[in-house]
């Protein structure tokens, strides 16, 4: 199937054969979709905790904060291309013409936003500053002119800026990127004993970059935080990268003649959280990121999170050290299996009941011996999708799982119809506990679902390939941990996916 030639280039990519034929046999077999049983909802893979509960949890986080190593996880490395897809339509399609330019803005939702909106754009006056006379200029003119400045390579060339290094927030005179708002967050809710410590995923393309903003402001958020930052960067490892072949299942080649390698999505990204060492890791995207005030109050929610999982943590690692001693009980293995039907989710095997003493134990061993994660849901006010379900492993366990929409088929009417039930879906927000109850961190690579990857339909210089992402770093990534799924409130989810989502009150001081 290689050629002398393919094979170097394998090798040099990091991968081996094997590797490579594993993935074109996934790409030819097709994907997998999830079989859904339900939909997770409160009460029923879903927490939610009245107020005094949440003091609860809070104050259980903020005892044990400075006896712990936490850290918070961004995956950054996406850049801010298509935040700006309808500004690009716009200049394509607009020709100078003032009669259709109010026609254009009357057809064109997304661009009158953006238009009527602009002055509250956080990088308004530095694009402004580079346009000559841009207060006497027409209305059409303005428009063009400034998001020329605003994309251009001679301007501030956001399009291609890193998303973590675009404006997002103004502050009287300062504007803070999403990367400074990042630091100034993990002060509220992910710093001890007045250290903070981030680790950022970054593309190695945008690395110079990053590390000029962070020696840019380091010295002065500290001065204003108080907080000593230790900041640390990582790629996704190009042994990572997938394999991509065409839509006929031939080897797709360049026209040089290489085969194709592709990232392979946020679920690459798990060799990068399994290299961290911390007691816990809060993960969360670099574009939802609120203005501080707002955080200081979203900030108990991750608190919220981290007080379950200590919670929980404890209570798992206390049974496991029981399950070491010869003297446990059937009574106490029978108080350790509600604890992961009620607290873990854990679906136990219908056959437990008639399992041998020493089996229960072994059982009960690996089900709690495993990485915790607590997941913040959110409800689900809009079209739904993919989120938390209760699904059908291809061995016949049921499990609690984060699932995405492109891992239902929802042209069988059945999965469809559970879909329609869900009523939460995923934020991207959660808190991670790695490390085992001896202090020792887990091979993470050891719970995926392999099954779980996507396979995805590109367009490549003219040709339909297909294309290989591993399973979602939250999704198949995880799907074996022991999950905790808890509602937090919509308001914690404020991503920043177009430009116009920095209009929104949560992206603006008032």
């Amino acid at each position: 199937m290689f050629t002398d030639k393919d094979i170097r280039q394998i090798e040099n990519h990091g991968l081996t054969q094997d590797k490579v034929i594993e993935q074109i046999a996934r790409l030819k077999s097709g994907m997998a979709f999830s079989n859904l049983v339900e939909a997770a909802t409160i009460n029923k893979g879903i927490f939610k905790f009245d107020k005094h509960e949440i003091q609860q949890y809070v104050d259980l986080y903020n005892d044990r904060l400075n006896s712990l190593n936490v850290l918070k996880f961004v995956p950054a490395s996406g850049a801010a291309t298509r935040m700006f897809k309808f500004i690009y339509q716009f200049l394509k399609d607009y020709h100078e013409d003032e009669e259709r330019l109010g026609h254009y803005l009357k057809t064109h939702k997304n661009f009158w936003v953006f238009v009527n909106g602009l002055e509250k754009l956080p990088f308004f006056h530095e694009v402004v500053s580079q346009i000559p006379n841009y207060a006497t200029l027409e209305i059409e003119e303005k428009y063009i002119a400034f998001v020329n400045v605003m994309l251009g390579e001679n301007g501030l060339n956001c399009s291609s800026c890193p998303k973590g290094l675009l404006p997002f927030h103004k502050y009287n005179e300062e504007v803070l990127t999403a990367f400074h708002e990042h630091l100034l967050e993990s002060t509220l809710y992910a710093s001890s004993n007045n250290k903070a410590n981030l680790h950022f995923t970054i593309s190695e393309g945008h690395a110079k970059k990053f590390q000029e903003e962070l020696s840019r402001i380091q010295e002065h958020v500290e001065d204003k935080t108080g907080t000593k930052f230790e900041v640390s960067f990582s790629y996704q490892s190009k042994s990572t990268d997938t394999i991509a072949i065409k839509s006929n299942n031939e080897l797709y080649r360049t026209p040089e003649g290489h085969l194709l390698f592709r990232p392979a999505g946020h679920g690459a990204l798990l060799e990068n959280l399994n290299s961290l060492d911390a007691d816990l890791i809060f993960i969360k995207n670099i574009d939802n990121i609120v203005v501080l005030e707002q955080n200081k109050k979203q900030s108990e929610f991750k608190k919220l999170l981290a007080g379950v999982l200590l919670d929980a943590q404890e209570k798992a690692f206390n049974y496991l050290n029981e399950l070491d001693k010869d003297s446990v009980s059937e009574q106490k293995l029978l108080e350790i299996a509600m604890f992961l039907t009620h607290r873990m989710n854990v679906k136990l095997d219908a056959e437990f009941d008639d399992f041998t003493f020493n089996e229960k134990v072994s059982y009960l061993y690996k089900k709690l011996n495993r990485p915790i994660r607590v997941c913040g849901m959110v409800k689900n006010e809009g079209e739904p999708g993919g989120g938390p379900f209760w699904v059908k492993g291809s061995k016949g366990d049921v499990s609690l799982q984060i699932i995405e929409f492109a891992q239902i088929d929802v042209d069988n009417k059945a999965q469809k119809a559970i879909v329609k039930h869900a009523t939460h879906f995923n934020p991207t927000d959660l808190v991670c506990g790695t490390k085992d109850y001896k202090g020792n961190k887990f091979n993470l690579q050891n719970y995926v679902d392999h099954n779980a990857a996507f396979i995805t339909l590109k367009s490549q210089n003219g040709t339909e390939i297909k294309a290989l992402e591993l399973p979602g770093l939250w999704n198949g990534s995880m799907a074996d941990w022991n999950s905790i799924f808890v509602e937090i409130p919509l308001s914690t989810f404020n991503p920043v996916k177009t430009v116009n989502d920095l209009l929104k009150p949560a992206h603006q001081v008032l």
